[in-house]
């Protein structure tokens, strides 16, 4: 930080520079559409502006958790917005093409989406965005012994619901095989 305290645009520059492509991953992971994904971490950097003096030296946990919040925002938006009813030919989610042909990939997307959101969001901050336990808790507002359960008790319901996918996949599997005998 300069001398005087007050964060310019150089600071701002080096933070987008640095960051911006994780923001934009980390919503794209959460959103699945690059345009939205672009749009919402220019959000970030809007605020990561205007409350310059409290984004601190380590920023990007910072960063996540302003997205976290944003994401939040966008998702009770679209609550609120009418649903839209797939068409009788439309095809099914690749994530359930990868279930039913036995894709292991496919029970842990299943798996993972069937958590509640807070298990997937600690999964995620760790897994996917490579975080530490402690920085995940900046992101997620709480203490570092509280990101610490909440990671240890969603990767067992995880690892829970795997098993039960795979146990429902090989049921289904052993059923066709009768059926073709």
């Amino acid at each position: 930080m300069p001398p005087s305290g007050i964060r310019g645009a150089g600071w701002f520059t080096g933070l987008y520079t640095a960051h911006h492509s994780q923001v934009v991953k980390y919503a794209l992971r959460r959103l699945g559409d690059l345009d939205t994904s672009m749009d919402l971490a220019q959000e970030v950097f809007v605020v990561a502006w205007r409350r310059r003096v409290e984004v601190p030296d380590h920023s990007l946990p910072w960063l996540y958790g302003v997205a976290r919040r944003l994401l939040a925002n966008h998702w009770r938006a679209r609550r609120s917005a009418p649903t839209v009813v797939p068409l009788a030919g439309d095809e099914e989610p690749a994530a359930w093409r990868g279930h039913d042909a036995g894709d292991r990939l496919g029970d842990v997307t299943a798996a993972l989406a069937s958590l509640p959101d807070k298990d997937q969001e600690i999964l995620r901050l760790i897994g996917w965005e490579e975080l530490t336990v402690t920085e995940a808790a900046v992101v997620l507002d709480c203490r570092t012994t509280t990101a610490g359960v909440r990671l240890h008790r969603a990767r067992r319901r995880l690892a829970e619901a795997i098993r039960s996918f795979r146990a429902g996949r090989d049921s289904v599997t052993t059923a066709k095989e009768i059926r073709h005998v």
